[in-house]
């Protein structure tokens, strides 16, 4: 039974994020999250699956028809 006054709790809080607009320092946000602040730069780098040695579709279908 005490359902009740944690959903008016929530829908409080829910109501005060939705309604009330805060600036975003998105500086600090990017400062936090660890990204490098110039643009173009890509991080690390290249594709994470590159060097992952995946076959190609032929070797799939040769497997298939065994």
């Amino acid at each position: 039974m005490g359902r009740g006054r944690a959903k008016a709790k929530q829908q409080k809080v829910a109501r005060e994020l939705k309604y009330n607009s805060q600036s975003t320092d998105f500086s600090a946000l990017q400062r936090e999250l660890g990204h490098p602040a110039e643009p173009g730069h890509s991080g690390e780098g290249g594709d994470p699956y590159a060097d992952e040695g995946y076959e190609d579709e032929e070797s799939w279908a040769s497997r298939g028809s065994r």
